[in-house]
């Protein structure tokens, strides 16, 4: 039966909802408090729910993620196919399902989610053990190489789902299956003789999750247990080092983000769901210096993660090359995660920024326009003779190792419990997209609408349903990137002063009716890389907004190559409107001064004694948002393009 403080919470939306005893500062929005109604956020959704989620499901099947589950229930016969993690797409998907039924009516998504949880049911081991790769593959092997096995990690991802699914609507099967993973874990881990760390952490944040919406301690306990453990040898052995699996310090003594990112970052996630039910500064203080220096020195101008293809995994400072870039889908996906957990613990508006930069331009970029094809990793270069095997270079439709994609449609299904949150003061916004906001008060609900065409237009409209009596506050991220704000309340202007955490923050006893209009500056803008990231040295980016820019050479007229381009620091930027540009649609493109310059082809090497002449002619360019990239056909790419010499 649920406990007590299940039924508390089940009324809480969203994948992370601290306790009511926890030391968060912010907390998400009650379910459907938040909705998404119109804008690119619900264009986003529209096209998951109607391509990407069938497209997913199929993929199960095609792939043989549900075969193999069918053969550990002893109703199907062959061999396991796939790599050892098959069953986290299941999973993902049932979380995706979750988010979509708790916002509308789904007869195919409901079926599925009826009919797997009844498989995974039948699947399940009496001890309450659940892998199929360990059940069909390898049986009596669990919990024998847990440096790759991945079980622990899949197991993180059915908690998550059935977290979803308890919260979204109810459900109690799942959340029974996951129970029963979670108890056999903390009989192993907590009460038995601990094999080791699973080396992909994600169980964690998932086990903390499961903790708040049942209340039972033990899991928190496990939970504590697997991050105080990391970094004391017990994640098994690697030709890559203990480094790479985040297993090479204590967390507490960790001075920097290393290794495989989505598992770094995950863990991050991890420890901050610890410290947020613990009270444990020491872990926040830990976590907020590793995103410190990542920001800093370890991040993509789209809010990318991972430079390196090989390992997926982060570099040295300031390594941040744009062609070989890797930035994987799910790092971007799992800092999501950990930036969400970190503003929860400290209300600081910069974890909502980069949540914003990461969101709209390295995670937005891996779905093509379709929402049929995906980018696992995601460059910020292509040129024209690339190598088309190469990954990260083309969109495809699925992928041997297939974490990415449900990894894509689990974040959209559940983006509406990104864009507010809940004190003891009031409502404050950190994400703009049209729909409805609304926070329930001692004296009633504070409700608005919002109305805004954001990205594309900097005008945010809230206009109050209803109030109640009291002084409540609204606060409203200012971005850094918003050179002049304007703020109207009904035909008065306001000063715009954000506090220290980043929010303009009003209030008042508001009115049934009271309009509020923030103006954020949409003027392009040019960006320059650190003088230490040596691959940029000397370029220059393109932003408007959230969105970051980039040049496709389908856009630029004949004779102009992309690879020649050079801008000029005083360029002329003309914004242009477009309702719907062929293979991509609605966008926002930038036609920019640029100059050109031509070196023909020579002989020998290509270094000379003395710089060599060029010969220069300006023109104009187009640049398209970078999430709108590769779309159209196999062109070159560029984001980051040389400074013009004054």
């Amino acid at each position: 039966m649920p406990t007590t403080q299940q039924h508390v919470l089940a009324q809480a939306g969203g994948p992370a909802v601290p306790s009511t005893a926890s030391c968060a500062r912010h907390l998400p929005l009650e379910h459907g408090d938040a909705t998404v109604a119109s804008g690119l956020w619900a264009h986003w959704q529209r096209v998951n729910q109607a391509a990407s989620i069938p497209l997913g499901l199929r993929k199960l099947d095609e792939a043989g993620n549900l075969r193999n589950l069918q053969i550990a229930a002893g109703e199907a016969t062959g061999t396991y196919r796939g790599p050892v993690y098959m069953d986290s797409d299941v999973y993902k998907m049932l979380e995706t399902a979750a988010w979509e039924l708790g916002r509308h009516r789904d007869d195919a998504l409901e079926a599925f989610l009826v009919e797997t949880t009844a498989l995974l049911e039948r699947a399940q081991q009496e001890d309450g053990y659940l892998n199929s790769h360990y059940q069909v593959a390898e049986p009596g092997r669990r919990y024998t190489r847990l440096e790759n096995s991945h079980e622990l990690y899949c197991a993180g991802h059915l908690m998550q789902a059935a977290t979803a699914a308890a919260r979204c609507f109810g459900d109690e099967r799942l959340l029974g299956v996951a129970r029963r993973f979670a108890d056999h874990l903390v009989k192993v881990y907590l009460h038995g003789d601990p094999p080791g760390l699973d080396g992909h952490p994600q169980v964690e944040t998932a086990l903390v999750e499961l903790f708040r919406l049942t209340g039972e301690q033990s899991y928190l306990e496990l939970a504590k247990r697997h991050v105080d453990d990391r970094g004391r040898g017990l994640a098994g052995h690697s030709r890559r080092g203990s480094e790479y699996f985040q297993d090479h310090a204590p967390v507490r003594d960790a001075p920097i983000i290393v290794g495989h990112a989505v598992r770094a970052l995950y863990l991050e996630a991890g420890i901050v769901d610890v410290y947020l039910e613990t009270g444990d500064e020491s872990l926040l203080a830990a976590s907020e210096r590793r995103w410190d220096d990542m920001v800093a020195a370890r991040t993509a101008l789209t809010g990318g993660h991972g430079t390196r293809l090989l390992g997926e995994a982060f570099g040295e400072r300031y390594e941040l090359p744009p062609d070989l870039a890797y930035n994987e889908t799910c790092a971007a996906v799992a800092s999501i995660h950990w930036a969400w957990r970190l503003l929860l613990a400290t209300g600081n508006g910069r974890y909502a920024d980069l949540i914003e930069r990461t969101l709209y331009n390295g995670f937005a970029a891996a779905t093509s326009a379709d929402g049929l094809r995906f980018f696992k990793g995601n460059p910020l270069q292509r040129r024209r003779d690339h190598v088309t095997f190469e990954e990260p270079l083309r969109r495809r439709g699925w992928f041997f190792s297939a974490c990415c994609p449900p990894n894509v449609t689990r974040l959209v299904s559940s983006l509406q419990h990104y864009v507010a949150t809940t004190t003891a003061e009031g409502l404050y916004v950190h994400q703009y997209t049209a729909g409805t906001l609304a926070t329930r008060r001692r004296g009633g609900v504070l409700e608005f609408d919002v109305q805004t065409d954001y990205p594309w237009d900097g005008a945010i409209v809230l206009t109050v349903r209803q109030a109640p009596e009291e002084e409540v506050v609204l606060g409203l991220r200012i971005p850094p990137w918003s050179a002049t704000t304007r703020l109207l309340i009904g035909a008065e202007e306001h000063l715009v002063e954000p506090n220290p955490d980043g929010y303009l923050t009003l209030k008042r006893a508001w009115r049934q009716g009271e309009v509020v209009t923030l103006h954020l500056d949409m003027n392009p803008r040019l960006t320059y890389p650190h003088p230490r990231v040596d691959a940029l040295r000397g370029c220059v980016a393109l932003e408007r907004g959230p969105l970051v820019y980039c040049f496709e050479q389908q856009d630029q007229q004949a004779g102009i190559d992309i690879d020649t381009l050079t801008l000029a620091p005083g360029a002329d930027l003309e914004v242009v409107h477009r309702p719907d540009l062929p293979g991509i649609g609605r966008t926002v493109t930038i036609g920019a001064g640029i100059r050109t310059s031509s070196l023909p082809h020579s002989e020998g090497l290509p270094y000379f004694p003395r710089p060599p002449e060029t010969v220069e002619t300006a023109t104009q360019a187009v640049a398209i948002p970078y999430f709108q990239w590769d779309n159209r056909d196999d062109c070159a790419m560029r984001l980051w393009v040389p400074a013009a010499q004054s």
